[in-house]
């Protein structure tokens, strides 16, 4: 950008996405059009322009409106011109505090909507007045979205979105007081789901812990609604959601007690029905949920039935707010080279964990741990630990003993190229007959649609949609399976470019690796090793361009491949017979 005085900044800001009104590119061009009033068309060419578009004005968390702020804390332009303050902000505060800086770095503030200026001192005053009017709005906005949370409360109704394990959401026919007939939504009982949720508690309410009811769901197999495995923060979820929450007498005194807004009467607490609460969490794009307490909640009761007595509900509420002091706090540096390549042979990450010790060279003891292993509580798998301090060390020895005119490399990497070139070819012949088999199943399709016509509503109609819906189906596994072989080709070859590359890379890891810092050393590791495989006993490091050997449980050591048996290639490194194993807890 040109220095302070020959640039001017545009900044343009909308809640949501239109195309119309004051869109982000409309309030561009009346601004450049104003600077080219102004200052010349110059100015206007040159302007450096910020845009935010999908955020609100309640705060200044936006990025664009960041850069803005460090450009002009580096001088970088001489004023700010927006097409109205509240594209700035809408709270007081923070437009107070903005004018002011921008007056300390001596860059000028124009509103073209309002025609304030700041560069006058009559234009400062009243550009405070306007934002007092732009907060009241907001606050008005704000009101009115609250009263609408209370009309809403008084319905029960689900108001869209995910729903809530152990539920569907199903839509009823409703009458207003003017006697329309509208539709709404509620939550309809997944008995299957409900029941897991009835476990989730019952697990707690046992072990008093997040991470052993983890451990015992994965030991029972037991899956989310999605098909993947529970995980600490989704049970959480499960344990803090009212929905489950069945409206009893114990139920309506808690929220009493928390000064929540109760939008039902006592009477309405019938022992069957769950509850809605509304206002829990504040959603902002850019930042992570915030979590509301219970004092800012509306709560009503909802027609859906509910699933935990309250005594239990309450009871599991105290006991995470009690733990939360015994969280687990993730480490705030992490000097483990391996984190992000390093797999159990499990098909698990490995990820670093401090033991509280130090080396005699100060460093931070840590142990490379198996995620399946500590979330199962051994139950899933009970391999040995690694120690992270002296994996890592042998890792960066070992590569660095491989220079690039190394025989055993080359070797080992023109072995995988031809296996790479070799199934490659396989892969294409396979790929070649899928897409033939796709081409017959959408003429297949295409002939069932045409003959829909002649059958009209017959019985046969539905044996024709019916093997369509088969079609499609199996049409997508043919998609799913081109996909795959795609991917495993582009992963798996190395181009001549590449190949010598690997070469040069090598000679740059032996001569540098130990002036490195942590983050260039990982950085460099990554450009070499593709993943690293932990057996419980050695670690296989497994080089770009190369086939990945399957590990059979219980071995150490893969066997070493014949010279000419390529489909069991493999560039690795294995370390065997070393001191890394640590006990399995």
């Amino acid at each position: 950008m040109a220095n302070n005085q020959d640039v001017i900044a545009i900044y343009s800001r909308k809640s949501r996405f239109t195309g119309k009104g004051e869109s982000i590119g409309n309030q561009v061009e009346l601004c450049r059009a104003y600077i080219r009033t102004a200052f010349g068309e110059a100015y206007a060419a040159e302007a450096a322009v910020f845009e935010d578009e999908g955020f609100s004005g309640g705060n200044l968390n936006r990025p664009d409106f960041k850069k803005m702020m460090k450009a002009a804390r580096e001088h970088r332009f001489r004023a700010v011109v927006v097409y109205r303050l509240d594209r700035i902000s809408r709270n007081i505060s923070d437009f107070s505090v903005l004018i002011q800086e921008l007056g300390r770095l001596g860059i000028d503030f124009v509103s073209i909507r309002e025609s304030f200026d700041t560069s006058s001192p009559m234009g400062r005053a009243m550009m405070y007045i306007a934002s007092v009017f732009s907060q009241l709005e907001r606050e008005t906005i704000a009101e009115r979205i609250r009263d609408n949370m209370h009309e809403l409360a008084k319905t029960g109704r689900w108001l869209g979105g995910t729903t809530p394990t152990g539920y569907t959401s199903e839509a009823v026919k409703t009458v207003s007081v003017d006697g329309k007939s509208r539709r709404a939504c509620r939550l309809k009982l997944l008995p299957g789901e409900a029941y897991i949720v009835r476990t989730i508690y019952r697990l707690y309410c046992k072990t008093d812990s997040l991470t052993g009811t983890e451990a015992e769901l994965l030991r029972r197999g037991i899956k989310t609604k999605n098909g993947r495995d529970f995980t600490r923060f989704s049970i959480k979820n499960i344990l803090q959601n009212p929905v489950y929450l069945i409206a009893d007498p114990d139920a309506y005194r808690y929220f009493q007690s928390k000064q929540a807004d109760l939008f039902s009467a006592l009477e309405e607490f019938d022992g069957i029905r769950g509850i809605l609460a509304y206002n829990r969490t504040d959603q902002e794009k850019g930042r992570a949920t915030v979590f509301l307490p219970v004092s800012e909640w509306i709560v009503a009761v909802g027609q859906h039935p509910g699933i935990i007595p309250a005594r239990v509900w309450i009871a599991v509420q105290e006991s995470l707010e009690r733990n939360r002091s015994k969280a687990y706090r993730k480490p705030r540096s992490n000097e483990a080279l391996l984190t992000g390549l390093l797999w159990c042979r499990c098909g698990s990450r490995m990820y670093p964990r401090l033991s509280g010790r130090i080396t005699a060279e100060g460093q931070p003891l840590f142990t490379y741990i198996c995620k399946r292993k500590m979330q199962s509580r051994r139950s899933l798998c009970g391999l040995h630990n690694a120690s992270g301090n002296l994996l890592d060390i042998a890792v960066l020895e070992q590569i660095k003993t491989l220079s690039p005119d190394s025989r055993r490399l080359l070797i080992r990497l023109e072995q995988g190229k031809r296996f790479s070139s070799g199934n490659r070819e396989d892969i294409e012949k396979e790929q070649e007959e899928l897409r033939r088999q796709q081409a017959e199943i959408e003429r297949r399709i295409s002939a069932l649609v045409d003959s829909l016509s002649d059958f009209g509503n017959s019985s046969a109609s539905a044996h024709v949609k019916s093997r369509i819906e088969e079609l499609h189906g199996h049409q997508e596994e043919l998609r799913i399976r081109i996909h795959e072989l795609e991917t495993r080709t582009a992963r798996s070859a190395l181009s001549d470019v590449e190949f010598a590359l690997m070469g040069q890379l090598l000679a740059v890891f032996r001569s540098s690796i130990d002036r490195m810092t942590v983050e260039q050393k990982r950085a460099a590791l990554r450009l070499l090793v593709r993943k690293v495989i932990w057996d419980g006993q050695c670690a296989h490091v497994v080089l770009f361009g190369t086939a990945e050997k399957e590990w059979t449980a219980g071995t150490g050591t893969p066997a070493a491949p014949a010279p000419d048996d390529t489909d069991n290639c493999i560039s690795e490194l294995t370390f065997a017979n070393t001191p890394w194993c640590e006990d399995s807890k």
